[in-house]
C-alpha cells in the first residue's frame, strides 16, 4: 500500500544535500535589486518560487545538452530550487535555447514563445545561440536568436559549464546567484 510509504517519507523529509555554492537562493525572501544580465537589466520578476523551463535545441552539437542535463544531477539539483522541464510551452515560464538559429527553426521558435504564457523570459546558451560559433556564416543559419525571439540572458562559452547555466537561470527569475552575494559581501 502506497499510503503508509508517503507518510514516511513526509515525516522523513527531503533526502538532498545543500546548495554547493553557499547560500541556497531558493531559500528564503528573493533579493530586491534585480541583476544586470547582459542584455541590461532583468526587470523584477514575479517568477520566484517555481519556475518550468522548455528546453529547445535549434540545432547543436549537444555539447550544450549535456551540461544542461548535468543540472538535474546530485551536484546542482535544479529541482531543489524548483526548477523542473516540461514537454509543453505552454506549461513554461522560461525559454532555454541552444544551438545556432537555423532557418527551418525560426517558425518553430516563434510557435514556441508565442505558445508559452506570460510573464515569460528567454535564456540563450552557448556561443551558437549567441552567434559566437564558426556556424554562424553558413548557409541555411538565421545567426543570432535575438533576431526571432527577444533574449532576457545570454549565458556565454562552448560549451557553458553547469554552474553558468544555472546563474543564467536565476538571472532570468530575478534571484542573485551565490557567487554574487559573496562577492557583494567582500
Amino acid at each position: 500500500m502506497i499510503y503508509p510509504g508517503f507518510l514516511r517519507a513526509l515525516r522523513r523529509g527531503p533526502a538532498t544535500t545543500r546548495y554547493p555554492f553557499g547560500d541556497d537562493p531558493g531559500a528564503g525572501p528573493a533579493p530586491t535589486p534585480a541583476p544586470v544580465s547582459a542584455t541590461g537589466t532583468v526587470p523584477a520578476s514575479p517568477l520566484r518560487l517555481s519556475l518550468a523551463i522548455r528546453h529547445v535545441d535549434a540545432g547543436s552539437c549537444n555539447g550544450c545538452e549535456s551540461e544542461i542535463a548535468m543540472l538535474a544531477s546530485c551536484v546542482y539539483d535544479l529541482t531543489r530550487l524548483g526548477f523542473v522541464f516540461t514537454p509543453s510551452p505552454r506549461h513554461a515560464d522560461l525559454l532555454l535555447v541552444t544551438g545556432v538559429v537555423t532557418e527551418a527553426m525560426v517558425p518553430v521558435l516563434r510557435q514556441t514563445y508565442e505558445a508559452m504564457p506570460a510573464p515569460k523570459r528567454v535564456v540563450a546558451v552557448g556561443g551558437c545561440a549567441l552567434g559566437d560559433s564558426l556556424f554562424a556564416l553558413q548557409p541555411g543559419v538565421r545567426g543570432t536568436l535575438e533576431g526571432v525571439v527577444p533574449v532576457d540572458v545570454r549565458v556565454p562559452g562552448c560549451p557553458p559549464t553547469p554552474r553558468a547555466i544555472l546563474d543564467g537561470i536565476l538571472e532570468a527569475v530575478g534571484r542573485t546567484p551565490a557567487w554574487a552575494k559573496e562577492a557583494a559581501a567582500r
